[in-house]
């Protein structure tokens, strides 16, 4: 692999624009995302774990991470906060003592039912000019850039 000999030669390089439309268009979707899901009084990371956890009887503290790739760092972050708010529980199985369970209370179940459809309507409200061929264009070449990193 060779590297352009000029800083020109870079900034014009095809790929640079490429990742910086990446980049906005990320940019623009998370701020628009995060103002949403503010409205409910939840963080971007509080809303992806209650939005994980919705529907499921619970998950591991590892699972949760897995699932929403929020790192273990954070995560304890943030489920202390959810916990706080009484929207999950934290249970250590008996026969596991070194795992814990993270479920939502009830409160956290009925938030996840108002909140979950409403943004995925509003998510869907904003692709909609999309055509069919379009989203599984856009799905594949994400998929794509993804393998090649």
């Amino acid at each position: 692999m060779s590297f352009p000999s000029t800083s020109q030669a870079v900034t014009s390089e095809p790929s640079l624009a490429t990742v910086r439309a990446l980049v906005r268009a990320y940019q623009a979707f998370s701020s628009y995302s995060e103002t949403f899901v503010r409205q409910y009084d939840l963080t971007p990371a509080q809303f992806d774990v209650v939005a994980t956890l919705g529907n499921t009887p619970g998950m591991s503290m590892g699972d949760i991470g897995e699932k929403t790739l929020i790192t273990k760092g954070t995560l304890t972050g943030v489920v202390d906060r959810l916990e706080r708010k009484g929207l999950v529980t934290r249970e250590t199985p008996p026969d596991n003592r070194r795992s814990v369970i993270v479920r939502l209370t009830a409160t956290g179940q009925q938030l996840f039912e108002q909140v979950f459809p409403a943004h995925i309507w509003d998510i869907q409200q904003h692709l909609e000019p999309l055509d069919p061929s379009e989203m599984e264009l856009l799905r594949v070449l994400l998929n794509r850039i993804q393998s090649l990193f």
